[in-house]
């Protein structure tokens, strides 16, 4: 197994340049003259605000200093190049912990975590608590290398247990994910479960066979079914038709951004406050740049047909999960909201199941402090 390469994030000045002059001289096309635009997708007016931001005010060059502040890495993973985050912190190589992030995130996604789950004690925090941290990159994402069609969670789960396992020399380690990073790390727990010796998740990854049993559990159903239908457009194409986006997104940095935008506004917890009160816009234009200077926004779309490629809408394996499973329920998630217990408990051995007071879909960047205190104690309950 090749050894890991150091890695370093580069963006070319002229290719910026390229970037910020399209979103300068975007067309924008007619926009709804109604009192919520996010109601037909991107708001306008938000969208152009935002992108005075990107080209006036944004330090694309801090940015790259801030994605280079930890140590990361690739590394040959049968025919990928993976890349990833190395964080050993006061655990020393003890107590590793893989963190996998979904659509439309990135490894980014965990940044104002990181520091907080490695050293604890530099926050005044138990140095037990520490673990060692590797952050991916899912293929097709990011300085990940890109499939030539469409790669599943499944697989992405035999990449990531040879990267802990292979190349990185963990016998056993802890997995952590939200989004798609949910069901990637359900499946190291399904078929990895003598390396993957307990799974954390922010969104429940598998189905239990016979669907939902019970009145609670099929008004849950019925919910979810009404959500997907004001708010599922987005996976419907994807999962079927990938590469009609990718048409319409390539070349077009605004595009892509409205159709980023579009998720951190619906899935976020916004009961209280708004998207700019939950997220920077120099974190938001990071994690789109992130796509952007990659060219990955159309294999990142590729990754929900890639659910597809391997099986069909594989949520619900013939045997229970029974990898030691916590779920952390964030209850401002409004599209993916957490099925009755009873439900996941038919799918998953569920030893943890905490009920967070705020927070949505992207957990570790919208709440990162009431992530790191979830993950460090479900840490404490399993070694």
């Amino acid at each position: 197994m090749a050894k890991p390469k150091p890695f370093e994030v580069h963006w070319k000045k002229s290719r910026v340049r390229t970037v910020l002059d399209q979103v300068r001289t975007y067309p924008w096309p007619p926009m709804p003259d109604v009192a919520d635009g996010w109601a037909y997708g991107c708001d306008g007016a938000y969208l152009q605000d935002f992108c005075e931001y990107w080209t006036d005010d944004y330090d694309w060059r801090a940015a790259v200093e801030d994605l280079n502040r930890f140590p990361q890495f690739t590394a040959k993973v049968e025919d990928f190049d993976i890349h990833f985050l190395h964080v050993v912190g006061e655990a020393g190589g003890k107590r590793p912990l893989i963190l996998t992030h979904g659509w439309p995130g990135s490894h980014y996604e965990f940044w104002q975590a990181i520091e907080k789950l490695a050293w604890p004690s530099k926050f005044g925090g138990d140095p037990a608590d520490a673990f060692d941290l590797v952050i991916p990159s899912l293929p097709g994402f990011g300085f990940s290398s890109k499939p030539v069609r469409p790669i599943g969670q499944r697989s992405t789960a035999r990449l990531f247990n040879t990267l802990m396992t292979k190349v990185l020399g963990y016998e056993t380690y802890l997995a952590q994910g939200g989004d798609w990073g949910a069901l990637v790390t359900s499946w190291l727990g399904r078929d990895h479960g003598d390396h993957a010796k307990a799974i954390h998740l922010n969104m429940m990854g598998f189905r239990p066979h016979g669907g939902p049993q019970g009145e609670a559990e099929v008004a849950w159903a019925q919910r979810q079914a009404g959500a997907q239908d004001v708010m599922g457009a987005y996976f419907r194409l994807q999962v079927s038709k990938p590469q009609s986006i990718a048409w319409m997104g390539a070349g077009n940095p605004v595009g892509q951004a409205a159709w980023i935008l579009e998720r951190f506004h619906d899935w976020s917890d916004l009961s209280v406050k708004t998207l700019d009160e939950a997220y920077s816009r120099d974190r938001l234009l990071t994690n789109i740049m992130i796509y952007v200077m990659t060219n990955s926004f159309t294999t990142g779309a590729w990754y929900y047909r890639g659910l597809v490629e391997e099986g069909g809408m594989a949520f619900s394996p013939s045997k229970r999960l029974e990898t030691p499973t916590a779920f952390a329920n964030f209850p401002g998630e409004p599209l993916y909201t957490a099925p009755p217990r009873s439900f996941a408990e038919r799918a998953h051995n569920i030893v943890r199941w905490t009920d967070m007071p705020r927070g949505g879909h992207f957990a570790a960047m919208e709440e990162p402090d009431l992530f790191v205190g979830e993950v460090r104690e479900w840490g404490r309950g399993v070694g």
